[in-house]
């Protein structure tokens, strides 16, 4: 299995990353992707991933963090071109959280869509109640690919962006009794382009949902997933494998 989307160089994972790798090891997993959000994070990822081999890692800025992180161009493409970072993100737009910095998240997010396009990146996108937003702005931004990160809404628009070259993250949310909208999602993404991710420390599926989540728990997705595709674990996990290295090209 791969964790395709974990948050470990953020406290406190960080300090803890021996075991949280000792365990997902325990459980097969075989990499995980850990995830930038603003520069601190970006910088401390790529020293985790030089350290670990089992560990990549991306640099992006959030949306969450426009107001407060500067977007340096020059370094997120510099930063890019390290071995073991293998995509932008988490970039993206959030209009739960707050609304009146639409514009400003517009100029982040369409800024590292041209830096993953400059680098030849894919995308991680973080999208909440923003989806249509993020489609429209992906429309005039085509050649640049990626995953829709633990995407939960609007399912009539997956196949749109499944058309942009997109695929779609799945993650422990699928494993709740009130759902169903992720499960409908898990449904008709094509096989193909479906990826496995925990969003660790969020998100833990049942049974340890509102507890911290952590990579070895990807398998509970992977479980949930294998039950709503009628197809085996094993056979899953090594689509959602290959998926994965198809997507992160420089995952070796």
């Amino acid at each position: 299995m791969i964790d395709t989307h974990a948050h470990l160089s953020v406290e406190p994972q960080k300090s803890k990353i021996k075991d949280i790798l000792k365990e997902a090891n325990k459980h097969n997993v075989s990499k995980i992707i850990n995830i930038g959000m603003y520069k601190e994070a970006n910088q401390d990822g790529i020293i985790l991933s030089e350290t670990y081999d089992v560990l990549y890692t991306t640099v992006g800025i959030h949306p969450s963090y426009v107001d407060e992180e500067i977007l340096d161009v020059e370094e997120l493409i510099r930063m890019s071109k390290h071995e073991k970072v293998v995509a932008i993100g988490e970039i993206g737009i959030d209009l739960y959280w707050t609304k009146d910095n639409l514009d400003k998240q517009k100029e982040y997010f369409i800024k590292q869509l041209e830096i993953a396009k400059i680098c030849d990146l894919p995308v991680i996108i973080h999208s909440r109640n923003s989806a249509d937003v993020i489609l429209e702005i992906l429309k005039t931004h085509k050649g640049v690919k990626g995953v829709m990160h633990c995407y939960s809404e609007h399912p009539e628009l997956v196949e749109a962006f499944i058309d942009l070259g997109f695929y779609i993250g799945i993650g422990g949310v699928v494993t709740f009794k009130n759902a169903s909208v992720v499960r409908d999602i898990a449904k008709k993404v094509p096989i193909d382009r479906l990826l496995i991710e925990t969003d660790t420390p969020y998100l833990a599926p049942h049974p340890f949902r509102g507890k911290e989540n952590s990579p070895d728990k990807v398998r509970f997705v992977l479980e949930k997933l294998s039950e709503i595709r009628n197809i085996s674990i094993t056979e899953l996990d090594s689509i959602t494998t290959e998926n994965t290295y198809r997507l992160f090209r420089k995952i070796k």
